[in-house]
């Protein structure tokens, strides 16, 4: 097998991994995926396809997300460690659940007023993302190139887009990198329609639906009854339901900072897989393309693809080289790769019980997600080709025809893209 038909294999090879349906067995085994959106970005190991002959890079469109972060709020480990410490102080608690207090006291040594944060693994995460971006194309960061990068006003996001474009500069000193965080920027970068703000806070939308699949889903009495010994202190102080749902965050949280501590073995895994799917279901439902919703999450990323298109077009015509790199949060990713119709990212699905082989949280949005819009031009052709990449995993757009897959000629991509948007 030559070189040249090994790459393609291993790049269809990663595409199927990639585009994979999800499965129970693939939770059993890596636990730290039932995190949902706090999964912890994973690190790329594969080839990318050849380059078409005679085609060169010169600018990249990129969207991603902020960097792991602790929880977004104190409470989520306070809570816990003063009941747990409450029960202890009146003699309730288990062994199992002395082990427990133990481990989450280590924990709030580093958590405690940091809720939302951006963690130390989140500066690494955007670093190396744009350390391989950098040495992938090499011949986009000189000095000549015009780069923009925008942020939401969250300190989480501004601080991820400093650390990736921080290590640019790191690389090459003589990048102007333009950076921008305000209003003007959020206003396309974290939109949500009136509609679909209406829709997540209405009653008699998804919520009586979720509430039972959840009612069914999660069952706590197991892991209550090995935290606690006294039952009657149970059933005076202890939510159950909500004592597991926080634990769980906890536990899914943990990848993401730096105390080394596991909270997964106090879970059984179908219990993970469970509280996992509840999770999933919720974003599926208010931000995704779920069936119940009708599509109008689709309208929540119309403004940013307009401005994708607009700032693509302004470098291809203008004959320059570049790249415009924007930084948001999970609930704008989620909707952003389902309207660009990337391959797995906008099934819809009406049973909730398939939700997640339809979909899956932890695929679309990982910390530091990120889409990534590649685009090729061929010296003395008007033709620019581009290619798509989730994770920096090359991904396809399967309502887009193409005779070079998994590139696109732009002219096809602007124009499907300016359909959808009414452009």
């Amino acid at each position: 097998m030559n070189k040249i038909s090994f790459a393609l294999l291993m790049v269809v090879a990663n595409l199927l991994t990639t585009l994979a349906q999800t499965n129970q067995q693939e939770m059993f085994e890596t636990p730290e995926k039932t995190a949902g959106v706090h999964f912890a970005y994973p690190t790329p190991n594969f080839i990318y396809s050849p380059i078409p002959k005679g085609y060169k890079p010169f600018y990249i469109s990129h969207f991603g997300r902020h960097g792991s972060r602790y929880l977004i709020d104190d409470s989520t480990y306070k809570n816990v460690i003063d009941l747990l410490a409450d029960a202890d102080k009146n003699k309730a608690l288990a062994p199992l659940g002395k082990d427990l207090l133990n481990r989450l006291q280590q924990v709030w040594k580093e958590v405690e007023f940091r809720g939302g944060d951006l963690a130390p693994l989140g500066i690494v995460e955007q670093r190396g993302i744009a350390e391989r971006m950098y040495f992938q194309y090499p011949d986009i960061f000189t000095k000549e190139a015009k780069i923009q990068a925008s942020a939401t006003t969250i300190v989480r996001v501004v601080l991820s887009m400093d650390a990736f474009c921080e290590r640019l500069k790191e690389f090459n000193p003589r990048l102007h990198i333009v950076r921008n965080s305000g209003i003007k920027w959020q206003q396309y970068l974290n939109y949500h329609t009136p509609e679909a703000i209406a829709y997540r806070s209405a009653k008699d939308t998804w919520r009586e639906e979720y509430n039972k699949f959840e009612e069914k889903h999660i069952n706590p009495n197991r892991i209550v009854n090995s935290i606690f010994s006294d039952s009657n202190y149970v059933l005076k102080k202890v939510n159950p339901k909500d004592l597991m749902k926080n634990l769980f965050s906890i536990a899914g949280g943990m990848q993401n900072i730096e105390t080394k501590v596991s909270l997964y073995d106090f879970f059984e895994k179908q219990e993970l897989f469970d509280l996992w799917q509840c999770d999933n279901y919720r974003h599926y439902v208010n931000d995704a393309n779920a069936a119940i919703n009708g599509g109008i999450m689709f309208e929540n990323q119309k403004k940013t693809l307009k401005n994708i298109i607009e700032e693509s077009n302004r470098v291809i015509n203008s004959k320059s080289k570049g790249a415009t790199f924007r930084f948001a949060h999970d609930g704008n990713i989620i909707p952003l790769a389902m309207l660009l119709k990337l391959e797995r990212c906008y099934n819809s699905e009406s049973d909730p019980n398939k939700f997640y082989e339809a979909w899956s949280n932890f695929k679309i949005a990982p910390m530091a997600g990120n889409i990534q819009i590649v685009f090729f031009r061929k010296n003395n052709s008007d033709d620019v080709l581009v290619k798509f990449l989730l994770h920096e995993k090359e991904i396809l757009v399967p309502p887009i025809k193409t005779d070079r897959s998994p590139y696109y000629h732009w002219s096809d991509v602007e124009k499907y893209y300016k359909s959808l948007i009414n452009y």
